[in-house]
């Protein structure tokens, strides 16, 4: 049984209504997009990071690039219209070309929203094969001195992300997000056979899960090892308000996350982990719905974020198939949050590009209260799951 079967007959209409009016304006906004690699919306107009990149393999492979396609793919699995996998295929092949360059551990967002769906609903062998070369660039961000996958960068520099976090030494860093890079692993050991993929991906969720969620079901940002011993060297507030916080976005990375390494690996660890990161956060989604950019943010000034709140709502309705003695709590609480985009936060104007309104790139960062694309992929992503139309990447 799906989610779906779970609606109230007003809730069925209510999703169905709404994956409508994503349809019309996805049919404008489509062909004023179908040569862009768009990150985010400015004055109603997707960017292009394909065009700022110039011949910049980096730029070209931003760790969003692989959601505007993935929306795309995923329309088409739901409503058969070609034009949606016509545009779609445009971006794989500028990511292929540039996935050498990458130093990243985004290589699960890029590839999976792109050639894993590809694959998954077209049995493409081509995208098949992209994925698992990504795959395989992907393990080699596996330390099995740390027991999880690097972050960012080649070295042992330093960065620092804010003033509220001291400099971090890069080599033995990684983050919650690195959650949801995992499932492109899991899928290329189940896809090949070979048990070092899904290895290196259930000791990365065995760490993340002791390292990063706390006592009380909140989740860390950013956590730095010692690369040669695997000892906790130190924590970071990140993209969240500051050290101690609890970036809302992450708090769905995590339930996202260790959802995902349930499904794949059967863990029950995983899944009441993912069950504590809800039962801390479900108390905390704000009355209206709308989620803040970070659950310890100060009350003034309001900072929310859409991306938080699509991620968050997709992971309940995974939850909410899971674990039926929570089903009500969870579906609820997703369907609070979606109908609150839909309402308060949402422009479904086909003359604009985004849908999605308020998201926040972090709590420190420039880039509150607009839109980016991977809020959009989300909010159309929880859609399609109330109505049984997704496909499951994650």
């Amino acid at each position: 049984m799906s989610v779906r079967d779970y609606l109230t007959n007003e809730d069925r209409q209510w999703a169905d209504a709404v994956i409508e009016k994503i349809h019309h304006k996805l049919t404008a906004v489509r062909e004023r997009s179908a040569t862009k690699l768009p990150a985010e919306t400015n004055d109603g107009v997707h960017d292009d990071k394909l065009k700022a990149a110039g011949n910049v393999g980096i730029a070209k492979g931003f760790w969003t690039n692989g959601f505007w396609a993935g929306m795309l793919w995923q329309m088409y699995h739901a409503t058969g219209d070609e034009r949606y996998a016509e545009i779609a295929r445009f971006t794989l092949p500028i990511l292929d070309g540039c996935l050498l360059e990458l130093d990243t551990h985004d290589i699960g967002f890029l590839w999976l929203p792109t050639a894993v769906l590809d694959y998954k609903i077209t049995g493409s062998a081509a995208a098949r094969q992209s994925a698992l070369t990504a795959a395989k660039w992907l393990m080699g961000r596996f330390n099995p001195a740390t027991g999880v996958i690097r972050a960012w960068g080649g070295g042992n520099e330093q960065m620092a992300l804010s003033r509220a976090d001291p400099p971090m030494h890069l080599a033995g860093v990684t983050i919650i997000d690195c959650m949801m890079n995992l499932p492109l692993l899991y899928w290329a050991s189940a896809e090949t056979g070979d048990p070092r993929y899904y290895h290196a991906a259930d000791h990365h969720a065995a760490k993340a899960m002791r390292a990063f969620v706390r006592g009380d079901g909140s989740v860390i940002h950013i956590c730095e090892f010692d690369p040669d011993t695997g000892a906790l060297v130190q924590d970071f507030g990140g993209q969240g308000y500051g050290k101690g916080s609890a970036w809302a976005r992450g708090q769905g990375w995590g339930l996202c996350g260790f959802t995902a390494s349930y499904k794949h690996t059967g863990r029950q660890e995983y899944l009441d982990t993912a069950k504590r990161i809800a039962a801390w956060l479900l108390p905390l989604i704000p009355e209206n719905g709308l989620i803040p950019c970070d659950f310890r943010q100060p009350a003034e000034p309001w900072v929310q974020d859409d991306i938080a709140a699509g991620v968050i709502a997709t992971a309940l309705l995974d939850l909410a198939e899971l674990v039926p003695e929570e089903r009500e709590a969870y579906l609820g609480a997703a369907l609070k949050i979606l109908h609150a985009l839909d309402a308060q936060s949402a422009d479904w104007s086909p003359d604009t590009d985004n849908i999605t309104l308020r998201g926040t790139a972090g709590y420190h960062l420039p880039g509150r209260n607009k839109n980016y694309v991977y809020a959009d992929y989300y909010f159309v992503e929880a859609m399609l799951k109330l109505a049984g139309k997704n496909v499951t990447i994650w």
